[in-house]
């Protein structure tokens, strides 16, 4: 029985060999690669080739130092118009739980931090189905997805707590130039966070 498996699986193996190997004469070269003017050159602009991607080009069209001048400058406002998002949306003031904290004693805020519409109340909603909250307008955006404060460059952004221990550990600074980390400190969880082993 186990024989017969075997040469079953030989006689597959081999089949299989040659459907992938067998013709290769078949197969077609890559097309010639494509110029792409956004490969960078030695004057730091764009020259060059590259083959054919589905990846949309970089386009590098500034050094690097005239452009982190440009995002410093822009910071101040690109903060500001998220901190609207923000306040608009949650109330982030310091209002700790009596008598409960987290991790390490840290404080714990306590409350709803949504806001409601103007005119809303949550047993208004609890009292209106999916489809009227949707027709009317009333769903809190505080339940929205919240967008990256820079979208179009993303990234990560830490709180200050974290860069301030990464710089300890091993020198490395994960400050940013274009843009902080948004939320209060009492918002966050305590940091470092803790570790359960069950």
């Amino acid at each position: 029985m186990f024989g017969q498996r075997a040469r079953i699986g030989i006689v597959l193996s081999v089949v299989g060999l040659v459907l992938t190997f067998g013709d290769t004469g078949a197969q077609q070269t890559p097309p010639p690669a494509a110029p792409n003017p956004y490969l960078m050159g030695s004057d730091g602009f764009g020259k060059g080739e590259r083959g054919l991607t589905s990846y949309q080009p970089i386009a590098i069209d500034q050094p690097f130092a005239q452009r982190m001048a440009q995002e410093v400058a822009e910071k101040p406002d690109v903060e500001r118009r998220h901190q609207a998002v923000l306040d608009e949306r949650y109330d982030l003031s310091d209002h700790p739980a009596q008598g409960i904290t987290m991790e390490h004693g840290k404080p714990l805020q306590e409350g709803v931090r949504v806001k409601l519409p103007q005119g809303a109340s949550w047993d208004q909603l609890a009292s209106m189905t999916p489809d009227e909250i949707r027709d009317r307008g009333l769903w809190p955006k505080g339940f929205l997805p919240l967008p990256h404060p820079k979208h179009a460059t993303g990234g990560f952004v830490f709180p200050k707590e974290e860069i301030d221990a990464m710089k300890r550990q091993d020198g490395r600074d994960l400050t940013r130039f274009d843009i902080d980390f948004d939320l209060p400190e009492r918002s966050l969880a305590a940091f470092p966070p803790a570790m359960y082993l069950v």
